[in-house]
């Protein structure tokens, strides 16, 4: 009986012990393998003073031995506390500061910036992954010596903590998630059904393991059994010979990197066959890149919606039509999964009718148990067994999900509600804009005007009359943009997001930093 994450890896072991389940830089780990070694560092986590519980850090970028540390924590109890790589010295004692864990694992090109402010951390013990330069860090070959012997099963319950993640900081700073082995299983399993996960199925990772879209995917294959293709980072014309050489059956992108896979596929001669679904999440994708996808790829698309808190919705497969009714249903998330339920709640609490946006509110087994060291966030984020997502969307009468904002990226003009992603979506149809980003900015007059930060599609020169003429076709005029600035990349947080706080604190006073940026 699956209880625990750790039992998923231990019935693979047992079912399928040679089958491979990691390859990464040319090493192929088989199910036993990834056993042995993870009971291996388990033993030799609780040898080292870890109790039941505590946290375990890991600051390093995606390889195999980052599943054997996740799996390692799970088999023994241990809490895995991720670190984003991509953070700076200040951010990593934020977090460290908060985590408190007893063990912090991490790889040598990190190492200065933990030096620089190790005497204000409170940490047990340090473990490089790749290198024994730091004479107050001991290897993780020297770590592994100390499991010598079998891991005795911990009977790891399905109410305790398997992973603290800590949030994008979409509305301040990050917060840590708490996530229980029952979340993480429910999670892989309505990703596996969602995602159409096959026993034996191939799946690409080439989003960070720090962060719960890679995690969601990982989990839905060993759900499934199967092999995970790890990459230490993301490039698309890599993963694009990957797919054809591995012949890769599930691929997880965000929509910035599906955008990137495909000006990496355009004009040359790939075999994708073997692609069995495109699955894309943690941010909204306009209809005309989907358009595009669909065109290259086929029919393999699914949309999952969710956030580190908790994960709720699919549109899948059959329909995402590129014409007839069902076309759309491409700006839809889909409907809840077979194991969540959804609200639409108004400012009043009521349920809002069909057509009306409101706050969405979602119930599952995958929500987070709360907000580590924050009672105050939990408190405002979970009520009587509801996740209030933050996210404001609206229903069809058929129960089709439609978002249309983050609630702080909603956009108050002249009193009038202005939703950011609406107008994100119309601004895509213009065929010589790449990527899209809609925030309000300070106005004397109406409180807040619309600006759009655009990148243009490579070759192309638009300009802001122009992009604000083709707004006026699609949308109401309080609608349409005042501002345009033309940037060359938009930024991005760690979960494939767009940054909006950035943007907004680059353009409060309608001027930018932003390189490239021009306007009207």
């Amino acid at each position: 009986m699956i209880r625990s994450l750790g039992d998923l890896v231990r019935r693979n072991a047992r079912f399928f012990p040679d089958d491979i389940v990691t390859v990464h830089a040319g090493r192929r780990t088989s199910n036993r393998a990834l056993l042995e070694r993870s009971e291996r560092l388990g033993a030799a986590l609780l040898a080292s003073g870890c109790q039941r519980q505590d946290r375990v850090s890991i600051l390093a970028m995606n390889s195999d031995t980052y599943l054997e540390v996740m799996a390692g924590c799970w088999l023994s109890g241990l809490v895995l506390a991720t670190v984003n790589f991509r953070l700076a010295a200040p951010e990593f004692e934020h977090i460290l500061t908060d985590t408190r864990p007893q063990v912090l694992i991490f790889e040598a090109t990190y190492g200065p910036a933990i030096d620089s402010i190790r005497a204000r951390l409170d940490i047990g013990l340090y473990v490089c992954l790749d290198s024994d330069a730091f004479d107050w860090a001991i290897p993780y070959h020297a770590l592994m010596d100390r499991g010598a012997g079998s891991l005795p099963d911990q009977q790891v319950q399905p109410g305790e903590l398997a992973t603290l993640i800590y949030t994008s900081g979409t509305t301040g700073r990050p917060k840590g998630v708490m996530r229980s082995h029952l979340a993480e299983l429910t999670l892989g399993e309505q990703m596996a059904m969602m995602f159409d996960f096959r026993t034996g199925g191939r799946s690409l990772v080439v989003m960070p393991l720090f962060h719960a879209g890679a995690q969601s995917s990982s989990y839905a294959q060993l759900w499934r059994s199967g092999t995970l293709f790890i990459e230490r980072a993301f490039d698309p014309a890599r993963a694009l010979e990957i797919v054809a050489a591995e012949r890769i059956t599930n691929l997880h992108f965000v929509p910035q990197m599906l955008q990137a896979v495909l000006d990496a596929a355009e004009g040359r001669e790939v075999d994708t066959g073997s692609v069995e679904t495109i699955a894309y999440a943690a941010a909204p994708m306009s209809p005309a890149l989907l358009r595009r996808a669909l065109a290259r790829f086929g029919p393999v698309f699914v949309n999952g919606w969710g956030m580190s808190e908790g994960n709720g919705t699919c549109l899948p497969k059959h329909k995402h039509a590129l014409t007839g009714p069902d076309a759309r249903l491409l700006a839809s998330i889909g409907q809840p999964n077979a194991k969540a339920a959804i609200r639409i709640v108004a400012d009043d609490g009521s349920d809002c009718p069909p057509g009306v946006p409101g706050e969405l509110w979602l119930r599952s087994a995958s929500v987070m148990t709360g907000y580590w060291n924050n009672s105050v966030a939990t408190i405002e984020a979970l009520r009587n067994g509801w996740l209030r997502t933050g996210d404001v969307g609206y229903a069809d009468p058929a129960g089709n999900i439609f978002l249309v904002d983050r609630k702080k990226d909603m956009i108050i003009s002249g009193g009038e509600n202005i939703y950011s992603q609406e107008v994100e979506r119309a601004l895509a149809e213009h065929p010589d804009v790449a990527s899209v980003a809609v925030i309000g900015v300070p106005d004397d007059r109406w409180g807040e005007t619309v600006m759009a930060v655009i990148v243009p599609r490579a070759g192309t020169r638009p300009t802001a009359e122009e992009i604000i003429a083709h707004s006026q076709r699609l949308l109401a005029g309080y609608k349409k943009p005042r501002h345009v600035r033309f940037v060359d990349a938009l930024p991005l947080l760690p979960s494939g997001k767009i940054d909006k706080i950035s943007l907004r604190r680059a353009f409060a006073g309608g001027t930018g930093i932003i390189q490239g940026e021009s306007g009207s």
